[in-house]
C-alpha cells in the first residue's frame, strides 16, 4: 500500500511539473517544418490544425517583424509579453502580408498561432529587430 501511495504521489508531482508552461502547443500537421530560436521563429506547412506556441527572449525593447501567408483556412496570431494575450492579426485564405508591431517591453515573448479548423500551405515568420 505504501508503494502504491508513493508511486501515485510521484506521478502527480511529475504531472504538475510537466504542465507548468504558460502556453502549450497541440496540433495535427502534414509536411510541417518549424524552428524556435531566442530572437526568431518560423513555421511552414502543407496542412496544419491546432495551436503552435513560440517563445522568444526579448533582451531589449524591440520591434516584432512578422510575415504570414495562407492558401486556405483561417488562423489568428496572438502575442503575450507579460501583459496578457493580445491579438496581433488574423490571416485568412489567400492573405499574404509583411508587417511589424510597436516597441515591446524586454522579457519573454510568447507568439501563439491558432487555427480555426484545417489550414493549407501556410508560412509564418517572426523576428525581433
Amino acid at each position: 500500500m505504501k508503494k502504491v501511495c508513493a508511486i501515485t504521489l510521484l506521478f502527480a508531482a511529475l504531472l504538475c511539473l510537466g504542465s507548468c508552461g504558460e502556453y502549450t502547443s497541440h496540433y495535427k500537421a502534414v509536411a510541417f517544418v518549424h524552428s524556435n530560436e531566442s530572437d526568431s521563429a518560423f513555421m511552414n506547412f502543407y496542412e496544419f490544425e491546432g495551436t503552435m506556441v513560440f517563445k522568444l527572449r526579448n533582451k531589449d525593447a524591440k520591434v516584432l517583424k512578422y510575415t504570414a501567408a495562407l492558401e486556405s483556412g483561417e488562423a489568428e496570431i496572438s502575442y503575450d509579453c507579460g501583459e496578457g494575450k493580445n491579438v496581433l492579426c488574423a490571416v485568412k485564405a489567400g492573405d499574404e502580408f509583411n508587417s511589424e508591431t510597436a516597441l515591446l517591453p524586454a522579457g519573454t515573448l510568447y507568439i501563439i498561432v491558432e487555427t480555426a479548423g484545417k489550414c493549407r500551405n501556410g508560412k509564418f515568420e517572426f523576428s525581433l529587430k
